[in-house]
């Protein structure tokens, strides 16, 4: 595929519109259409951009090459399945999917129709994980914590599997061992859901990982600490920036990371065009999001099992 992508967003929300705004943006895509069951929502997104607004999904799928799935999340499989029927290179917003075996039906659909199926974990487009990915070989502890107000969307899954499934998928990335022990809990605050959570991970080559994640802190921080024999790592996932800390003798240096910072989504969405335009794998397949998702959906069961995150 040489000339540019034609490319659809399938859900008119927030999300949806964030993923327009940059695919209009980019020299290989063509944004053609947008999806929304609510017609209104559609027409006003569609406009804005001179694409076609669809509220019949095979429509819209025969007007696209590839699509981004931004719509809620219990819908992706169903709305994800039809456009991989058609043959269409999909990025499916996280988590995958409601369920892993949801997320396996997916990935099968797309290997069976020989499209590209990308997952939307933004964090492996941020620039500070290529500084992650050079220094760190053996990671025997981690520590990431993702806080953030309320947000007033993904009301549907607990912060699990809207803010912690980021750092699962990275962990699972960094560590590539399997995991042979799982300790959670989460509190419910403004949601009948998990709204805080704490997960500590133990994988078979040793290493350790903490994950905090909460969506009703008064501030918002993306950050993650990767410790090795030699010292550590620290990242801000939200300011592109990071340290490292080396052991000379009996003192620890610290050394500024260097970090050429870029747009997360940006990234992302040019990767996805790209592969949709040559066919290749993506950065995050369909299996590695079904992965986290497994990880996740772990978690939240043992939040849901402890008496404390009883719903109020």
């Amino acid at each position: 595929m040489s000339e540019r992508v034609k490319i659809g967003v399938a859900g008119a929300g927030s999300m949806g519109k964030h993923h327009a705004r940059v695919l209009a943006s980019l020299p290989a895509a063509h944004l053609t259409a947008i999806y929304d069951l609510d017609e209104t929502r559609a027409r006003e997104m569609a406009a804005q951009y001179g694409a076609q607004p669809f509220q019949d999904l095979k429509e819209f799928a025969a007007a696209v090459d590839a699509a981004v799935v931004a719509v809620p999340t219990a819908a992706h499989r169903e709305v994800a399945g039809i456009l991989l029927e058609q043959k269409k290179h999909v990025l499916v917003e996280k988590p995958l999917t409601e369920s892993l075996h949801e997320a396996q039906e997916l990935v099968g659909l797309a290997e069976k129709q020989n499209v590209v199926l990308q997952v939307g974990h933004i964090e492996r487009f941020n620039p500070v994980m290529a500084s992650l990915e050079e220094r760190i070989r053996e990671p025997r502890f981690i520590e990431a914590t993702r806080l953030s107000p309320f947000p007033n969307r993904s009301m549907d899954i607990g912060v699990v599997l809207d803010l912690m499934i980021h750092d699962l998928e990275i962990i699972l990335h960094l560590v590539r061992s399997p995991i042979v022990s799982v300790d959670a809990v989460g509190v419910p605050v403004l949601t009948r859901r998990e709204d805080i959570a704490n997960a500590r991970l133990r994988f078979a080559n040793g290493c350790v990982a903490n994950v905090t994640a909460s969506r009703v802190s008064d501030k918002k921080m993306r950050k993650i600490q990767v410790f090795h024999t030699a010292g550590y790592i620290s990242l801000d996932y939200q300011e592109q920036s990071g340290h490292s800390y080396r052991r000379d003798g009996m003192q620890i240096v610290r050394e500024e990371v260097p970090v050429e910072k870029d747009d997360s989504l940006t990234r992302e969405l040019a990767a996805f065009v790209d592969c949709a335009r040559h066919g290749a794998a993506p950065l995050v397949s369909g299996q590695q999001g079904a992965d986290a998702l497994h990880l996740a959906i772990q978690i939240t069961e043992l939040i849901t099992q402890a008496p404390s995150a009883s719903p109020r």
